[in-house]
């Protein structure tokens, strides 16, 4: 099957596989789900993943290196993430 993920910036194949995991198999498939739900997803499943994992989720969608987000966007994703996690365990 042939997979667009492996074009996009940041995504090797083990985040490629995470994604898998949980039903992304393409470009579209991420930007339907949103790079917050797909980390939070993935860490739900119980894989150890770091903040960088929600940084590269992001930049893969706007095409850009996980390294060159600002402060500003990494702030506001990690809030998103931590804010999406709390209200899912009520």
């Amino acid at each position: 099957m042939s997979s667009d993920l492996m074009e996009l910036k940041n995504l090797g194949n083990t985040s490629i596989n995470w994604l898998r995991s949980i039903g992304v198999k393409s470009q579209q498939d991420l930007e339907r789900m949103g790079a917050v739900a797909a980390y939070n997803e993935i860490k739900r499943r119980g894989i150890r993943v770091s903040r960088v994992l929600l940084y590269a989720l992001h930049g893969a969608m706007i095409d850009k290196h996980w390294k060159d987000l600002d402060n500003d966007t990494k702030q506001s994703l990690l809030e998103q993430a931590d804010g999406q996690c709390d209200s899912d365990s009520h």
